[in-house]
C-alpha cells in the first residue's frame, strides 16, 4: 500500500481530512505483509501482553484513557461533562459532592459501621455485575431510568405522567437474577426490583422518597445501601440529632418498615468540638442474617470465565472471534475485549471468553493456528471485558520504500524525516477514526449501513450488509446470490460456518422474511457488539469531519464556545489546548456554542438525523454519545533508520539514506482509541 490508502467507494476516507502541522512529510509503503505492523495491547497496570507473560510496565503519561466507543451511560454519570469555554473564563466542573466520615463515632470492636455520608466497601461490584450480566443497551436504559427518577423527584414530578418501572426483561438463572437485584439496590439505593415470571422490574423506592423526609437524601442513600448489603457485625449510623422528637420519628419510620430485618437504639457521642450529643445506631437483628447465602456459595455456582491473550494476523478483531465462537460452540456475545484491533498486521489483546474453561480453549489450539490465531496465558478469571479497559496499545511500524514527497527536492531525505517525527512528537496529531473503522476499500462502508439503521431503513441495511466486494471467493459468491435471489434459506448453505453473524441474519431473514418487520426481527439476532458497531461507525464519521471543520475554520487557538474538560479529567500539566474536546453525536451530548456546533445540526439534518433518532428502540440501540479529544500525543517514541538487503535488515549508519532500500522502525505508544494509521499520516503527509 505505497503512497495513498485504498479508499472504499462512498467517500469516507481521511484524504479529505485536515492535518495538525505543516511540515514537508515523506512517502513510504506500510502494511507491505503483516509482520511490518505489529499491535500489542498495554492492560490496565501498563504491562504489554505478549505471547508468554505481560511485560514491564510503561507509563503513558498523565492524560487519562478515553473510552473505545461510546460510553455505555448517559454522559451526567460517566463521562467527565466538558465545560463551554466562555471568553476567559472556564466554568467551575460538575462533580458529585463528596462527603467526610462523622467523627466521634467509634465503631464496635470485630464489627463494621457505616455512618451517613460513607458507603459500604466494595463500591464497584455493583458496576461490574450489571456490565456483566446485562446487554450494553438495557444498561444504558437502566440508567436513564434511574437518572429520570431523581430529576423527577426533584421536580416534584407527577407519577401518572412519566413511567413508573422499567423491565429489565426475563432472567431465567435464578443466581443471576439474585446478582441483579443485588447489583441494582447497591448501585440505585432509590430503586426497588422485584420478579415477575422470570422478568425483572425496576422501580421507584417510595421509601426511599419518604425517608429523605425525614433525614438527609446522602442519609437515605447510604442507609439503604447498608440494608441490601445485610454484612454480617455491621452497623449504621445516623448523622447527630439533638430533636429528641426527630429522633423518635426516624426510630418509627425504621421500625415500622425494616422492623424484622433491623432494630434501632439511641446513643450519646460526641462531636469534633467536645460537645454531647445523640445518633442512632442501626443494626440487624441476628435471625434476620441466617437467611443469607454465604457468599462462598453463590461463588461456587458463577458462571464460568477464561480469560487470555489473542494473537491474530489478518484477521479482524471481530471475524477471529467468529471463527473461536464456531470452534468452541458459543455464541460471539460470550467473548468480551477492550477494543477492535488492525486487520493487516500481527496483535496481541486481551480476551474474555464466557461458559468456556481454560482446557477447552486449549484443545482448539491447533485447529485455530490454521486461520491465523494463537492463543496464551489462558486463565481463569471472575468476569467480562469492558471496550476501553486497557490503558493503550503499543506498535512496531516498518515503513519501507521510503521518498521525498514528489515536489520537495530541498532538503535531504533523513533529515525531512527526522524532522516530521519531531514535529508530530511535539504538537500532536488530530485524533481521527482511522480507515479501518469504516472498512476501507469495501464497496460499502460500515458507517453506510449505520445510517440506514439510525433511520430506521431495516431492509436498506440488510442489503447493505450483504453487499459483495468486487472478489469471487465463496463468501462474496453468496452474498451476491443473496442480493439477486433474496434466498435466505439458499445463502445460508453457500456460507462457511464461520460466519456466524451472516448466518444469524439470514436464520432470522428465513423465518420472518425480508420485509420491514422481518429485517428488523433479522437484526436483533446478531449480538448488541454487533448491532452498534455500526452506529458507532456512522457516529465516527461525522467526528472526523467535525474535527476537520474545526481546524479548517479556527485552527489549533482554542475559541469562545469551545468544550473543554477540567484540568480533574486531564492532569494538572494539560494545556488548554489539550482539553478541548469534540462530542461523539448523541441524544445527551450538547454542543459547542460556536460555528462548530452549528455544523454538526447542519451536518445531521443533511442526513435526517435529529437528536432523538440515536434512540432506535425497535433495535435495543441507545446511543447517548460521549466526548473525544482533538488532539493526542505519541507516547515512549523512538525510530531508528533500517536498510533492506538480501541478508535481512540492520541498522542504517550513514547520515544519507539509500532511497531505493531505505526503511524506517518506529516504535511508539498510544492513549485508546487511538489510530496508529493516524499518527503516521500526520507525519508522512499522505494517504497509507
Amino acid at each position: 500500500m505505497s503512497g495513498v490508502w485504498p479508499r472504499g467507494r462512498t467517500g469516507t476516507m481521511l484524504g479529505v481530512l485536515s492535518m495538525r502541522s505543516n511540515h514537508a512529510g515523506f512517502q513510504g509503503s506500510v502494511k507491505t505483509s503483516a509482520n511490518d505492523f505489529i499491535v500489542t495491547e498495554i492492560d490496565t497496570l501498563g504491562r504489554l501482553l505478549s505471547e508468554s507473560t505481560a511485560k514491564t510496565p510503561r507509563a503513558l503519561g498523565d492524560t487519562p484513557a478515553a473510552p473505545e466507543s461510546c460510553c455505555p451511560q448517559s454522559p451526567c454519570r460517566s463521562c467527565p461533562e466538558p465545560l463551554e469555554l466562555r471568553r476567559e473564563e472556564v466554568l467551575g466542573p460538575f462533580n458529585s459532592p463528596s462527603h467526610a466520615p462523622v467523627e466521634g463515632l467509634s465503631p464496635a470492636k470485630g464489627s463494621t459501621e457505616h455512618v451517613a455520608g460513607t458507603a459500604p466497601e466494595g463500591g464497584h461490584h455493583e458496576v461490574g455485575t450489571l456490565d456483566s450480566l446485562l446487554d450494553e443497551s438495557v444498561n444504558e436504559l437502566l440508567n436513564q431510568f434511574a437518572c429520570n427518577i431523581k430529576d423527577w423527584w426533584d421536580s416534584e414530578y407527577d407519577p401518572a405522567a412519566h413511567p413508573t418501572e422499567f423491565s429489565l426483561g426475563p432472567v431465567l438463572d435464578k443466581r443471576n437474577r439474585a446478582d441483579l437485584h443485588s447489583a441494582i439496590r447497591q448501585k440505585f439505593p432509590f430503586l426497588m426490583t422485584v420478579t415477575k415470571n422470570n422478568e425483572i422490574l425496576v422501580k421507584a423506592n417510595t421509601d426511599y422518597k419518604q425517608l429523605c423526609q425525614l433525614v438527609s437524601e446522602e442519609e437515605a442513600f447510604d442507609f439503604l445501601k447498608f440494608l441490601d448489603a445485610k454484612l454480617e457485625n455491621s452497623k449504621f449510623s445516623f448523622k447527630p440529632d439533638g430533636n429528641k422528637e426527630h429522633r423518635k420519628a426516624v426510630h418509627h419510620f425504621v421500625s415500622q418498615k425494616f422492623g424484622k430485618l433491623v432494630e434501632t437504639k439511641s446513643f450519646s457521642v460526641t462531636d469534633l468540638n467536645g460537645q454531647q450529643n445523640v445518633a442512632i445506631i442501626v443494626r440487624f437483628r441476628e435471625k434476620s442474617l441466617s437467611r443469607k447465602r454465604p457468599a462462598a456459595d453463590c461463588q461456587e455456582k458463577q458462571d464460568i470465565y477464561t480469560g487470555f491473550t489473542l494473537r491474530k494476523e489478518n484477521l479482524e478483531t471481530l471475524e477471529a472471534i467468529s471463527y473461536l465462537s464456531s470452534e468452541l460452540g458459543v455464541l460471539p456475545s460470550d467473548f468480551s475485549y477492550t477494543g477492535i484491533k488492525d486487520k493487516k498486521a500481527i496483535t496481541y489483546q486481551a480476551m474474555v471468553v464466557k461458559k468456556v474453561t481454560p482446557e477447552r480453549l486449549k484443545e482448539i489450539g491447533s485447529t485455530i493456528e490454521k486461520k491465523g490465531m494463537k492463543v496464551y496465558n489462558i486463565h481463569s478469571v471472575c468476569q467480562h471485558l469492558r471496550l476501553g479497559q486497557l490503558k493503550g496499545n503499543h506498535f512496531d511500524i516498518i515503513v519501507r520504500d521510503l521518498k521525498p514527497q514528489s515536489n520537495d527536492f530541498s532538503a535531504d531525505l533523513k533529515e525531512r524525516i527526522s524532522e516530521a517525527i519531531e514535529n508530530v512528537k511535539t504538537k500532536g496529531f488530530v485524533n481521527y477514526f482511522g480507515p479501518q473503522r469504516f472498512g476501507h476499500g469495501q464497496n460499502v462502508q460500515t458507517d453506510q449501513i449505520g445510517l440506514a439503521l439510525l433511520n430506521e431503513e431495516m431492509v436498506k441495511a440488510v442489503k447493505l450488509f450483504f453487499t459483495p466486494e468486487d472478489t469471487d471467493d465463496p463468501v462474496n459468491q453468496a452474498k451476491r446470490y443473496f442480493l439477486q435471489s433474496d434466498d435466505a434459506k439458499g445463502t445460508l448453505a453457500m456460507l462457511p460456518e464461520f460466519k456466524v453473524r451472516e448466518k444469524m441474519l439470514l436464520r432470522a431473514l428465513n423465518r420472518y422474511g425480508l420485509h420491514h418487520e422481518g429485517c428488523t426481527r433479522g437484526w436483533l439476532s446478531i449480538p448488541h457488539s454487533m448491532r452498534i458497531f455500526y452506529v458507532h461507525a456512522y457516529c465516527s464519521k461525522i467526528w472526523n469531519e467535525a474535527a476537520s471543520f474545526r481546524f479548517m475554520t479556527y485552527g489549533s487557538k482554542v475559541m469562545e464556545g469551545d468544550l473543554v474538560l477540567s484540568e480533574d479529567n486531564v492532569g494538572e500539566n494539560s494545556s488548554l489546548n489539550d482539553r478541548v474536546v469534540l462530542p461523539m453525536v448523541g441524544h445527551s451530548i450538547k454542543y459547542p456554542n460556536n460555528k462548530v456546533g452549528q455544523w454538526y445540526h447542519e451536518r445531521l439534518a443533511k442526513d435526517g438525523l435529529q437528536t432523538c433518532s440515536f434512540r432506535v428502540s425497535a433495535l435495543q440501540l441507545n446511543t447517548p454519545g460521549c466526548y473525544r479529544h482533538i488532539l493526542k500525543y505519541i507516547h515512549n517514541l523512538s525510530y531508528h533508520f533500517l536498510e533492506d538487503n538480501e541478508k535481512g535488515i540492520k541498522t542504517e549508519e550513514d547520515s544519507h539514506l539509500n532511497e531505493s532500500k531505505a526503511s524506517l522502525l518506529l516504535s511508539f505508544d498510544l492513549d485508546p482509541s487511538c489510530y496508529a494509521t493516524v499518527c503516521l499520516r500526520e507525519i508522512m503527509k499522505c494517504d497509507l
